[in-house]
């Protein structure tokens, strides 16, 4: 009876873990943005909203930072990225623009970590679609890291734009993805009002 127990909750995890994958893929997260999707679940609350692959919010209800949790080891650091990669519309080559990135996070602890561009949510062009915002996080094998990037204010928006979490995580040499999540949200009308905090 034991080992059947075990085994339903080894499939079970299993089950999980693949899902995480798969939600990706069928996002094209991978391999829009991303050559590999992670398989451990980052999670993403906005309040009492949660996020959940592909949960929609509207820029509204994604305003404020999100309590973030995710798996991770004691004593190891990481980088926390929400990126829109759909910017300015989905279709076509674009490149992504970053609306929040953390490095040098102690275990969980991001207001711990580094800002390397503070937080602004959503922000979508009118009729320009449902664009994806996708949560992804690293390890840093190394520990600490000097990043030489331009640490971006709420106002630095035109400064966002052009971003690759690739190139990125290539540059530091960042393990992973090792954990991740995503939303949608399209144009609502606060938006205008982001846009001129952003400077865009």
């Amino acid at each position: 009876m034991k080992y059947l127990i075990t085994g339903i909750l080894l499939c079970a995890i299993n089950f999980s873990l693949g899902d995480v994958e798969s939600e990706f893929k069928k996002a094209k997260i991978e391999p829009d943005i991303i050559d590999k999707a992670p398989i451990e679940k980052i999670e993403v609350k906005y309040g009492k909203k949660v996020v959940d692959f592909g949960t929609e919010l509207t820029p509204t209800e994604a305003h404020e930072i999100p309590e973030i949790h995710y798996k991770h080891e004691g004593g190891v650091l990481y980088t926390l990225v929400m990126t829109d990669p759909d910017a300015p519309r989905r279709g076509g080559y674009n490149r992504e623009f970053r609306h929040w990135l953390v490095g040098n996070i102690p275990e969980e602890n991001i207001a711990k970590g580094e800002i390397l561009a503070e937080y602004v949510g959503p922000a979508p062009p009118k009729n320009t679609g449902k664009h994806r915002y996708v949560f992804l996080i690293y390890k840093q094998n190394q520990g600490a890291i000097t990043f030489d990037e331009r640490r971006l204010s709420t106002w630095d928006g035109s400064q966002r734009k052009r971003f690759s979490i690739k190139k990125f995580a290539e540059k530091y040499n960042l393990e992973g993805p090792i954990a991740g999540n995503f939303m949608v949200a399209e144009y609502d009308d606060n938006v205008p009002a982001y846009h001129k905090r952003l400077n865009l």
